[in-house]
């Protein structure tokens, strides 16, 4: 059998292990283990409230956020938010949300996933995480990924129940209530922005110049402001 390109690094990878030979079935039963184990590395200290740590990460990354109590508040804080910045008052949304009374507060949606005329995207998440501010996306036939990815403003209902305190628990989350794993895995922290051209920073770039966060579990419904 030829020796590939791939076999001649892992063996120098070997050799630099002081290891020999093709690998033992032990060797690969205890890799297997380990991935199935999915332990945790080192993590940093974490004494902050996870809700208000998720609101100042999130804003500090140029996400706007506001809060509400209930979903019934949801339609009116969007309606709130497209005045506020001059935005259509059109929306393709998620199917999960397409019973709200949209038309009472003034807003076209319509449950699908969004196309390339659509300005404004209405999405739910899987779970949010505190420790920097970030949307977790799981794509599929009713969370279609589009939504959220080509519309200029992408606007999230985020359950504050759902917001988990750092990277390891979001994917601990996933296996624990999903069998398997989605197609695609998205995670969003603030607009689409890029540097890559001369150092200059560009929103927009690959993806929504604005994110909002609707904060849903609040006990008032008030605007964030840092």
């Amino acid at each position: 059998m030829a020796v590939t390109l791939r076999d001649n690094i892992l063996s120098r990878i070997r050799a630099a292990q002081g290891r020999t030979g093709a690998p033992t079935a032990q060797e690969r039963a205890a890799v297997e283990a380990h991935i199935k184990a999915h332990p945790s590395g080192p993590r940093p200290q974490s004494d902050w409230e996870p809700v208000a740590r998720f609101c100042e990460c999130a804003v500090t990354l140029a996400t706007t956020v506001d809060r509400v109590g209930t979903l019934d508040h949801v339609p009116l804080a969007v309606a709130r938010y497209l005045h506020e910045y001059s935005l259509p008052r059109s929306a393709a949304c998620w199917p999960e949300f397409i019973g709200l009374e949209w038309h009472a507060a003034g807003i076209n949606v319509e449950a699908r996933a969004a196309q390339g005329s659509d300005l404004v995207g209405i999405t739910g998440c899987f779970c949010a995480i505190a420790e920097t501010g970030t949307l977790m996306l799981l794509s599929g036939p009713s969370t279609p990924a589009a939504t959220s990815l080509l519309p200029e403003t992408h606007v999230a209902v985020v359950r504050t129940s759902r917001i988990v305190r750092g990277m390891e628990d979001a994917w601990n989350l996933l296996r624990g209530e999903h069998t398997a794993m989605p197609r695609a895995v998205n995670f969003v922290s603030g607009p689409s922005r890029t540097a890559d051209i001369e150092q200059t920073l560009v929103l927009g770039a690959h993806g929504p110049y604005r994110v909002h966060i609707v904060l849903l579990g609040a006990t008032a419904a008030a605007k964030v402001d840092y």
